[in-house]
C-alpha cells in the first residue's frame, strides 16, 4: 500500500514538473523578483562597512539570491503549481475583474520605488500584505505630479496662511494645512454609483470638489505630496481617510500650538488633536473630510490597513 502511494505521488509530481532547463529558468526568474526587495531591506537595515567597490553589498546580494534560489528549487514542484494557479487568476482578473498583469507590474514597481525612498523599507512589504481596497487604482489616482494638482496646491498656499510669519521650520506643514483648509471648506460628499466603487483621480475631483471618502483622500494626499508633505491613507471598516506626517512628539506640540493659536483658532477651540503614533514613534495627524481643523475627530478609529506615500 505504501509503495503504491509513493508511486502515485511520483506520477502526479512528474506531471506537474517542468522539463529541464525550464524549471531552472522559472526558479531563477522568481528568485530575482524576490531577492531585489529583500536586498533593499537588508541594505538599508544592516550596517554598511564601506568596503571598496561596495563588495560587501555585492556579496550580500549574491548570498540572498543563492539562499532564495536554493529554497525555491527545493520546493519547485509546489512553487510551479502555485505559480500556474496565480497566472490563471491573473488571466481571469484581466478578462473579468480589476486585477490584471499590469496591476502586478505597477504594484511591484511602486513597492520598489517606495522602499528605495523609505528609511524603513520593511514596512512597505508589511503594508502590501495588509488589506487595502482598490490599492492599485488609488495609487494611480494620486497624481501628485499632475500640473493641475500642484497648481491647485500652490493656489491654496497663497490663499490661506500666506502672511503667517515666524515659523520657518514649519513652513511646509503650514502650507499643507492651507491645502487641508481649502479642500475641506469646499468638499461636498457624493456617493459612488450604486453597486459600484468609482475611483476619481485627483485632477478629476478638482472640477467640483465632490465625491466619497476615497475621492477626498486621493485629492488630499496628491495635493499635499505635490508640495513636499508626506501623507498616508488609512483604511477602516467602510471608510478611508488621509493623515499627514507631523514628526516627533516635539513637532506635535508645535503643530498643536499653531493649530489652536494661529491657524484654526475658532475651529479647534476647546478641542483636542486626534492622531496616531506608528511603530517608529512618528506622529500622523487626522485630515478626514469630516474634520474642521487638522487633527479633528476620527470618523472611524479601527485601522485595518495603511498606505504610506513617501
Amino acid at each position: 500500500m505504501t509503495q503504491f502511494s509513493k508511486t502515485n505521488f511520483q506520477s502526479v509530481k512528474a506531471k506537474f514538473q517542468l522539463k529541464k532547463p525550464w524549471d531552472r529558468f522559472v526558479i531563477f526568474f522568481l528568485s530575482v523578483l524576490i531577492t531585489i526587495p529583500l536586498f533593499v531591506v537588508l541594505h538599508q537595515t544592516l550596517i554598511d562597512p564601506q568596503w571598496i567597490f561596495a563588495l560587501d553589498r555585492i556579496l550580500l546580494f549574491i548570498l540572498v539570491f543563492a539562499s532564495v534560489y536554493a529554497l525555491l528549487y527545493m520546493l519547485r514542484t509546489i512553487i510551479i503549481i502555485c505559480l500556474a494557479l496565480y497566472f490563471l487568476m491573473l488571466i481571469y482578473g484581466s478578462l473579468f475583474g480589476n486585477f490584471s498583469f499590469n496591476s502586478v507590474f505597477d504594484d511591484y514597481n511602486s513597492m520598489l520605488y517606495s522602499m528605495n525612498n523609505n528609511p524603513f523599507p520593511q514596512d512597505i512589504i508589511i503594508a502590501k500584505l495588509l488589506p487595502f481596497p482598490n490599492k492599485s487604482e488609488i495609487i494611480k489616482a494620486i497624481e501628485y505630479e499632475n500640473p493641475k494638482v500642484r497648481n491647485f496646491a500652490i493656489m491654496a498656499t497663497t490663499k490661506h496662511f500666506k502672511d503667517v510669519k515666524g515659523y520657518p521650520d514649519y513652513r511646509n506643514l503650514i502650507q499643507c494645512f492651507a491645502v487641508f483648509k481649502e479642500i475641506n471648506s469646499r468638499w461636498h460628499y457624493v456617493n459612488d454609483p450604486k453597486n459600484g466603487d468609482y475611483i476619481a483621480t485627483a485632477h478629476e475631483s478638482l472640477l467640483y470638489f465632490s465625491g466619497d471618502c476615497d475621492d477626498h483622500s486621493i485629492l488630499m494626499a496628491a495635493s499635499i505630496k505635490s508640495i513636499g508633505g508626506t501623507p498616508r491613507l488609512i483604511h477602516t471598516k467602510g471608510h478611508i481617510y488621509p493623515e499627514i506626517l507631523i514628526g516627533s512628539m516635539k513637532d506635535l506640540e508645535k503643530a498643536n500650538f499653531l493649530i489652536k493659536n494661529v491657524l484654526f483658532v475658532e475651529e479647534s477651540k476647546n478641542k483636542q488633536l486626534n492622531y496616531h503614533i506608528d511603530e517608529h514613534n512618528q506622529v500622523w495627524l487626522n485630515l478626514d473630510y469630516t474634520a474642521k481643523y487638522p487633527g479633528g475627530p476620527f470618523l472611524s478609529e479601527e485601522i485595518l490597513g495603511a498606505l504610506t506615500l513617501d
